[in-house]
């Protein structure tokens, strides 16, 4: 990975446009390609990307960007589409490359690992004649937790919390994008399954086509009480 610290402008082209003026910020080049622009503030979510597979070209600024002050030009081009990040550096204050090698993954605190495993074996919580792919489902960003296919054949992504919050319609929404990408599993729809899911993550959803499912965790662990509850 490398870390690049400078001033810079920034500029998406393609399908959409958005521009980031001049200011200090963070780069990111990963090994698998990705570009990721971040601040020193909005959480943890870049200011802008381009997804791999992309290549970056790294070439001197024209005589009109020179009277900028523009010192270095990268041109990050996307693989897939015509779309394109166009960062103007000004000034490089630190650049550095590490090796990380590989990553084991993200290991799921007890509760969301049990309720991937529980909907996996009870995978017709989905619906009648959902059958289940598999768990885990290895992707170029991290794996899907559950793929599976619904009565009529579809491919269906689940992604599973224990709170569903908007960050993860987020994360199921980046699966989706991918999973689209490949004509053997194309169309893909999303499902967002948690014990609890807050409103704003149903509407955002919503919008985007993802079904919301709430789990019961204990009934699918077989210990719910049904005689014991009012309701």
């Amino acid at each position: 990975m490398r870390l690049v610290i400078a001033r810079c402008s920034v500029d998406y082209v393609g399908r959409l446009k958005a521009h980031l003026p001049l200011a200090k910020r963070l780069l990111l080049v990963k090994a698998d390609g990705s570009v990721l622009v971040h601040s020193d503030g909005g959480s943890y979510k870049p200011l802008n990307w381009m997804s791999p597979p992309a290549t970056v070209r790294v070439t001197m600024p024209h005589e009109a960007e020179l009277e900028d002050g523009v010192v270095e030009q990268w041109t990050v081009q996307s693989a897939k589409s015509d779309d394109r990040l166009i960062i103007n550096i000004h000034e490089q204050i630190h650049d550095t490359s590490h090796e990380l090698g590989s990553d084991p993954g993200l290991i799921k605190d007890g509760v969301e690992a049990d309720l991937q495993r529980l909907l996996a074996e009870q995978i017709e919580t989905l619906g009648e004649g959902y059958s289940l792919i598999r768990r885990e489902y290895f992707t170029a960003i991290g794996p899907v937790d559950i793929l599976a296919r619904d009565a009529n054949g579809a491919t269906v992504a689940v992604e599973l919390k224990r709170r569903g919050d908007i960050d993860g319609v987020e994360q199921l929404t980046r699966y989706l994008e991918l999973l689209n990408r490949d004509p053997l599993l194309a169309p893909v729809r999303g499902i967002f399954a948690a014990q609890q899911i807050k409103p704003q993550a149903k509407v955002l959803a919503t919008d985007r086509g993802i079904d919301c499912i709430t789990l019961d965790y204990d009934a699918m662990r077989g210990v719910d009480d049904s005689e014991s509850r009012l309701f």
